[in-house]
Formats: C-alpha cells, structure tokens, sequence
C-alpha cells in the first residue's frame, strides 16, 4: 500500500481557555474579601488601572471644577498696612502660662502633663490584646528564680500551645538552653504556678488536677477520680466509680458536677483568634409585598483607566514603540478585570433573584417552608450552566430580612412527607434542632425516637439519615447528651 500526502479541511467546535475566560472563572468563584484583595493587588501591579468615583459623581466634579475655572478673581486693593504700637510693659506682665493652658485645653498631649503622676498609664493607651505567652512572661518577670531557671521557663513558655498545653519535655528543654534536666523541671513547676491555673500541664488530667489544688481539692474525692478514675469519668460511669471507692453515687454525681465546671482549656481566654465579619454580597429588601435584591458595592473600588495613558495612546503624542506595547498590554488586562467583575456582579444578581423566586414562601414564613432546590432548576431559569451556578454560590452571602445565609444555604435535597410533598432538608435539620432542645436532658431521646416523632409530623425518614443530620448539627449522640445532675 503506498504512502501519499493529502489535504483533507475539517470543521470542528471545541473551547478554548483563554487567559481572559479563566480570569473571569477564577473571579467568579472568589469571595469578597478575596476579590476585594485581588482588585487592590492589581490596582498596584497595573499603572493603567486607578481608582475612581462613579460615572455620574465624574462628571458633577468636571462641571464644578470647570465653573470654578470660568469665574474671575474678584479684584482686591492692596493697602498700606501700619505697624501697631502698644504697650510692651503690659505685654510682659500677662499671664501666658494661663492663656496656653486655656489654649491647649481642647486636647491633651505629651508637654501638658508636668507630673509624672498626672500622666495617664501606658497600660491605658495599649491596644494590643494580651496573649497567654505574654501573660506567662509577665507573671516569670516578677517572680524570684535562678537564672538557669529563668531561662528554662522561657523556654517553655514559648512551648505552650494555645490552650494552655506544654508540648515538648524536659529533656528537649534542658538541651535547648543548656540547663540540667532538674533546673529545667524546677522550671516548669514554677510555670505551672502561673495564672491560669493548669497551664503548662502535658494532658488534661493533670490540667484538671492542678486546678482541683488550687480550689483545695487534690485530696478530696475530686482529686481521687481525676488521678485514678478519668477514664470512667469520661464514659459517664458514675456507678462503676461509687463502686470502686465504695462511696455513695451522689457524692461521685457532686464530685463530677465540681468537675464539669473545671476549665479544660486554660489558655483559651487569651485567644489572639480576630472575629472576622462577614459582608454580604448582595441585599434583599422587602418592599411592600415584593422582595428588592441590591447588590452591595460598598468596599469594592470604582475602577477606570487613567486618563494619563489614555491619552498617550490616542495618538496625539508619539509613544516609543516598547512603552507603547506595555501599555496596550496593561490597557487590555485592565479591561477585562473590569468587565470579569462587572459581569460577576450581574451573574450574583441573576442568580439571587431566581433563589427568591423559588424560596419566596421561605422569606415569608421562615425554615419551615424552605423548599428543595437544587443547581439545576436555577441554571435553568436564569439560561446559565450549573457550574456557572455553583461558582456564583460559593462564598456568597446575602442578608435577607430572615437574617444572613450562604447562598449555597437555599439548595436543599428534598424528603419525602407521608402526604406525598417534598421538604427541604434544611427544614428537618431545623425540627430535628428543636426536637433534641425540648428533650429531658435526664432522658435524651434516641436516633430511633426521633424518627419516630418527625413521623408523627408526617416526615418519612431514615434512622440513618437522622444520625447523619444530628452530626451535621454538631449535636453528640444520646448517651453522651445524658445529664445525670
């Protein structure tokens, strides 16, 4: 068979990922402290792009600076101005202390105060929050050790988690600072001393121990179970340890109601952990008997092209060829950022809309009536592709007059009702919630009961697919939910 060279056309469709479509993916499925990160990165790698007013804001301004340009300076009459003449006798005899002390009553800086002692305290004009390792330093800088010591205690100090925990040993402590292993011991009993008691502790037995010594318990009942019965304590085998010590079940009931109220993270009240806020991406108001969706532009930057390289490239001046060139390439980059972000905002309005249209009945009534929704049906309404759907919900938030939710918190799987309807199961998660908090904490209802209960209601479900919600819920089973006190 031989071999020939042919020309053969073929017409085909297939996508390409151009750098600008992965921009405007990658953007699409950021949240807004992310998008809000990238827009101030790229307002500093790109010269073209530069932070604006609004269009309309624009052009008042043109309009007010160009009036202010068209007015004529008044004319003003310069006059001779004559030196006054006055008394320097009286002068020197006023009382300027006084009139300064008047004159800088408004506000207080460092030159007012005199005195030491008038001096506000530096500790009144911190605003760093205290974080256990300092607590710890302060407290081991006041204290009267040896120096060996002193510097082994730093060094555990500085190996204490953030609960309160001492995770390295004596050993690693001794070759670190170049102390014996019993100054490095003498050194952690002395840290264990500090406020909050049970700091520096290896495990939770001996954290809960030493707080049982400081209240004056490590001899009583309280301190034989937690050095001897921990394990029993934590299954809730109460009657199994009255029988051990051979004491009577109440008193080992109020010995681990004394327990309970020990604090198992002692360093948790020194969490430098920041509260972050969530911003909503997008409003729903209720106007009338209509629902609003606003987007929320706040905090995001109005950008533009600057007007300097907008200029050089319209052809008026000559631009070298190279500069030219970058600036083309930055021109076209800051274009599709802008019109990426312009479009995800319009793509979050679409789909937010459709949610409401859906879950109306939600906004309404609340949980109860939340409906199953899934990717699907929005994709459809809205005439886009459930992946286009999904990057929209992630990390999206909106404020609604029922609170703020997660997008991605309206899509629900639907379960079958004994009446043949469908609920959400945002809406058995929230009855199960409601069932286990009307529970007798003495009696806690089972997985089963609780089947049992949401049939009664008319919600056809598994017994495994209420343990698969409760766990969902961060709610523990019923043996670990039993209160015996």
């Amino acid at each position: 068979m031989a071999l020939e060279i042919r020309q053969q056309l073929k017409l085909s469709q297939q996508l390409v990922m151009t750098p600008q479509l992965q921009q405007a993916i990658k953007l699409l499925q950021l949240s807004r402290l992310e998008l809000e990160a990238v827009v101030r990165q790229e307002l500093e790698e790109n010269p073209v792009l530069e932070e604006g007013l609004d269009p309309a804001e624009d052009k008042e301004l043109a309009a007010e600076v160009a009036e202010i340009a068209e007015t004529p300076e008044p004319e003003t009459k310069t006059e001779e101005v004559k030196e006054l003449q006055g008394d320097m006798e009286e002068f020197n005899q006023a009382d300027w202390q006084n009139y300064l002390d008047g004159y800088n009553a408004s506000g207080a800086t460092a030159d007012t105060y005199e005195a030491d002692e008038e001096r506000p305290s530096f500790e009144s004009l911190l605003t760093k929050k205290t974080s256990l390792a300092d607590h710890l330093l302060w407290q081991l800088h006041l204290s009267r050790i040896p120096d060996d010591q002193r510097a082994a205690a730093g060094e555990i100090i500085g190996n204490i988690d953030e609960d309160g925990y001492f995770k390295s040993t004596i050993e690693e402590i001794a070759t670190a600072v170049g102390v014996s292993p019993d100054a490095a011991e003498n050194a952690l009993a002395v840290v264990q001393d500090f406020d909050p008691p049970g700091v520096a502790t290896h495990n939770l037995r001996d954290c809960l121990l030493k707080q049982a010594e400081v209240l004056g318990m490590g001899e009583s009942l309280v301190g034989t179970i937690l050095r001897d019965h921990i394990a029993e304590l934590e299954n809730r085998k109460y009657q199994v340890i009255a029988r051990t010590l051979g004491v009577p079940l109440d008193d080992v009931l109020g010995a681990a109601r004394v327990i309970s109220g020990l604090d198992p993270r002692p360093g948790r009240a020194y969490s430098q952990d920041e509260i972050q806020y969530i911003t909503p991406d997008i409003f729903v108001h209720k106007v009338g008997d209509e629902y609003v969706v606003v987007l929320n532009d706040e905090g995001l930057p109005n950008l533009r092209i600057n007007s300097f390289y907008r200029n050089a490239m319209s052809g008026e001046k000559k631009v070298d060829e190279a500069a030219g060139e970058y600036i083309q390439d930055k021109l076209r980059g800051a274009l599709w950022l802008i019109k990426s972000i312009h479009q995800r905002q319009r793509t979050i309005f679409r789909v937010t809309k459709s949610i409401v249209k859906f879950q109306r009945d939600f906004f309404e009534k609340g949980i109860e009536h939340l409906k199953p929704l899934v990717l699907r049906d929005v994709a459809e309404d809205i005439e886009m592709h459930e992946s286009t759907v999904s990057r929209v919900t992630t990390n999206k938030y909106v404020q609604t007059p029922r609170g703020l939710f997660e997008l991605k918190y309206f899509f629900n799987s639907g379960i079958n009702t004994t009446v043949g309807e469908s609920i959400a199961s945002e809406s058995v998660k929230s009855k199960i919630k409601d069932i286990i908090a009307d529970e007798n904490p003495k009696k806690p209802y089972s997985d089963q009961k609780i089947v049992d209960i949401l049939r009664q209601e008319g919600i056809d479900i598994a017994r495994r697919t209420v343990t698969k919600y409760r766990e969902m819920l961060n709610i523990r089973s019923s043996t670990e939910r039993k209160r015996l006190f």
